[in-house]
């Protein structure tokens, strides 16, 4: 596993919410907050986090493949089921529907596949005394065990381990990535870029963070990895891309087939 490099504890980062301020949440509604973060020296690679309390909001998964057949854009999605904000739930195939790996609500099975890959988001539990959300990581943790006490699971790709550390290999290639962590509290970060990020380097930010990120996992990459919000009076539309180089207003919302949604309880 990749430790997190020496040299990243260089890196100042300073946080904008949506009214301009340096090092500050704006709070969306109770239990709901959303905050800007960027690099110091480079003001245009920004990160954009929904921080969620799970006491006042459920994790809800929606699949084309459970009903209309049909991919919708996140704000699509949250118009269609009554969200608040909406992020991708996972990578999908080729069909266009189906999730790389294991995938299942209450209700629908999108994937039974249960890839290589090391984490899975779990949330609507079906036991008492568990969180309500949690990210299970398979290198440390029993999934056969706790895939029981919840109804909801989806498997991505690890970012951040079990031991809070930088499990992707750094790489050349940049994209906007979008990923769903937990914090030491327990509540739920949807993170999104919509600048192209190195993701190891994008993992070694979030650790540095005041975000007390404990695990994280990937969910998409490129123009498809998207987050929207619609919450304090705020409809927020946050679209990624492919390299640095393609502008911002030139970017399109994509239709995607599986999302994870938060409802108001």
């Amino acid at each position: 596993m990749v430790r997190l490099k020496c040299i990243a504890l260089l890196l100042v980062v300073t946080a904008v919410n949506a009214a301009g301020d340096l090092n500050e949440w704006t709070q969306l509604e109770r239990g709901l907050e959303l905050a800007y973060f960027t690099p110091q020296g480079d003001p245009d690679a920004v990160i954009n986090i929904l921080r969620i309390n799970p006491i006042y909001f459920d994790l809800k998964l929606f699949n084309a493949s459970a009903g209309n057949k049909i991919s919708l854009t996140p704000k699509q999605w949250a118009q269609a089921e009554g969200l608040v904000a909406v992020i991708n739930a996972s990578m999908f195939q080729q069909d266009f529907m189906t999730s790389v790996s294991f995938m299942r609500s209450r209700d629908h099975v999108n994937n039974s596949y249960v890839s290589k890959d090391k984490t899975i988001l779990a949330f609507d539990p079906s036991s008492v005394g568990v969180p309500k959300v949690k990210i299970i990581d398979r290198e440390c943790e029993d999934f056969d065990s706790l895939k029981k006490s919840y109804n909801t699971l989806v498997q991505s790709i690890r970012m951040i381990s079990c031991k809070r550390e930088n499990v992707w290999r750094s790489q050349s290639e940049k994209w906007s990535v979008s990923a769903i962590g937990v914090d030491k509290k327990g509540r739920v970060l949807f993170i999104q870029t919509e600048s192209a990020f190195d993701t190891h380097e994008l993992i070694n930010v979030l650790l540095l963070l005041p975000l007390n990120i404990q695990r994280a996992m990937y969910v998409e990459g490129g123009p498809q990895a998207q987050l929207y919000i619609n919450s304090g009076g705020r409809s927020l539309e946050f679209v990624g891309q492919v390299s640095s180089f393609l502008q911002q207003g030139s970017k399109l919302a994509w239709p995607i087939p599986n999302v994870i949604g938060i409802a108001r309880k």
